[in-house]
């Protein structure tokens, strides 16, 4: 259980970054002053995929309560 939390964490360290490097690149294509509105699109829905998947690992690493 233990080296499960731990990929838990690690994983989740990863998606983190990920979301703070896309948010990055979100802001540097923005200050373009030829945007490509397709790529910053597809960065946006990236970026949200990304926070859906960090929501949901850290909802398994908060202990149940009911348990």
């Amino acid at each position: 259980m233990l080296q499960d939390t731990e990929e838990l964490h690690r994983k989740l360290a990863e998606l983190t970054q990920e979301h703070r490097e896309l948010d990055e690149m979100i802001a540097a294509s923005l200050q373009e002053s030829n945007t490509d509105q397709l790529k910053v699109s597809r960065l946006k829905k990236r970026k949200l995929l990304l926070k859906d998947m960090i929501s949901r690992l850290n909802s398994q690493l908060i202990p149940d309560l009911n348990a």
